[in-house]
Parts: structure tokens; sequence; C-alpha cells
């Protein structure tokens, strides 16, 4: 059902996702490194939302949940699009530089692939930054960028969460080119949204770091195998009751089975 190669979810994987807890006790994580920081930019401790990168002249729109955060201990963390990385930084002044990294080995949609290989390049090395509002800047020196744009931390309820890959006890898998699931927490105690072919409806009772499902009522529509299959594993995750971990604006699930799910906030609109 899906584009495939599933690896151990290490520490580094789960970067975004890293332990359970409730939405009070999220936000960046601030975890050591082996750089430094010194800088009047406000760079650090901000979650920046990757909009393009642009290598030899050719630019190319980030996937929905490209994202880089750099703590004030001097570690980059974040995701490519697909994969979650990890790797050292120096930051002094307007300068930035981004050390050997780390990341896990998801297999990615052929176009997503294409984004990320292009990112990491770029994402490497001395870059110089530029901060104007809430948008980021980073060129490298041969004049390569990445546009990116700070973004508030999302909550839980009345957020827009888009699945990007599926948990099976310690691999993670991304989800086959074309499929989409989302789901939505109302503030009435509902939730609603895709799991992949058919829509949902059911009720969510969070309770520290557990949600409860209700029983699911679905469209009964009959879609293409790798959304009927996709659907399944959602199923599998939205039973009962799971633990969750909200941080920034990424949020994990997992069931007492296993099975799991990782979402991304959708993202905010430019204006």
């Amino acid at each position: 059902m899906r584009n495939q190669l599933s690896i151990p979810v290490t520490a580094l994987a789960l970067l975004a996702l890293a332990a359970c807890g409730t939405e009070p006790g999220s936000g960046s994580g601030d975890g050591g490194g082996g750089g430094t920081v010194t800088t009047d930019l406000p760079l650090t401790g901000v979650h920046w939302s990757v909009d393009s990168v642009t290598v030899d002249g050719k630019k190319s729109a980030a996937p929905s949940g490209a994202h880089v955060e750099i703590t004030k201990k001097g570690r980059a963390q974040g995701n490519y699009g697909c994969n979650h990385f990890g790797a050292d930084v120096t930051v002094n002044g307007d300068t930035i530089t981004v050390g050997r990294g780390e990341m896990t080995e998801m297999a990615c949609a052929k176009d997503v692939q294409g984004f990320e290989d292009a990112l990491r390049a770029a994402f490497h090395g001395k870059l110089k930054a530029k901060v104007a509002d809430d948008k980021l800047t980073l060129t490298t020196e041969k004049g390569d960028s990445i546009n990116l744009t700070s973004e508030p931390p999302a909550p839980l309820v009345g957020t827009k969460w888009v699945v990007d890959s599926l948990l099976a006890g310690g691999t993670a898998s991304s989800l086959s080119a074309g499929t989409e699931a989302n789901l939505t927490f109302g503030k009435d105690g509902s939730v609603h949204g895709s799991l992949g072919c058919n829509t949902f409806t059911s009720t969510a009772k969070v309770s520290g770091a557990k949600i409860t499902f209700g029983r699911l009522a679905t469209t009964r529509k009959l879609c293409p195998g790798p959304e009927m299959n996709l659907e399944r594993e959602m199923l599998k995750v939205l039973d009962g009751t799971v633990t969750y971990e909200l941080q920034h604006r990424s949020l994990s699930l997992t069931a007492a089975n296993g099975k799991g799910l990782a979402a991304n906030a959708e993202p905010i609109p430019q204006q």
C-alpha cells in the first residue's frame, strides 16, 4: 500500500515526535548539540516552515511538513518533506554553518524525494541568513537558497492534521503517492476527517496523554487499492484509546496494538 522502506524508528526518526506527552508539555526540543549559537537574529527557538528551495536556478515548492528548527544549544532538526533529520550547527552573526547530518531512510514519493535531495544539498555548509518579518532566507556560498516562514505552534483542537507516515512497532512508512488522510478535532469532543478513501466522524475524549476514540461512522465508497489499504491501516490506529504527542506542528498517535501515525498541521495559507 505504500512506497515503503521500513526502518527502525530511532530517536532521530522521532525528533519531532519524541516522547508521549500532552499539549502543555510540548514545544521545540532543546536537546544538546555540538555547535554554538552567537547571534542577534531571531533564528533559534523558531519553527521555520520551508516554502521553497532554489538550486541551480530551479525553484521547487516544498511539500507539507518540511521544516527546520535551530535550538539554542546548536542543533538543527526538522523534516526534509518526508524524512526527519538532525545536524549540529554553529550560528555566528548572520552566518549559519551546518555540519554533517543524520536522517531517517523512509522511501518517499518521487517528487518528494527530488525535493528532499535539493533541500539536503542546500542545507549544508556555510549559509547566509536574512530575516525580514516572519521570513527567513538562507543562501549558500554558490548562490542556492532556501525560503522559510516562521509558524506558531498548532493546537490539537481545531487544526487539520495531515498524515505523512504510518508507524508500526519500531518502523515508519511513508504514504503511497496520491493518497491522503487527515483528521480534525473539534471543541465539542468530536473528530472528523478522511481515512484515505472514506470520510469519518466520531468522538474523541482527551485525558492527559491519551485520546479515546468512539465508534467511527464512515461513508461507504470503494476506492483503488492503495487508498483502501491506507484506510485499513488508519482504522487500526483510530480504534479505542491511543497515546498522543504534540510538538509544535507535529502530532503522533500510537495505539495499544503498536499501530500509529505521524501528522503535520496543515500549512498556514500565504498572504
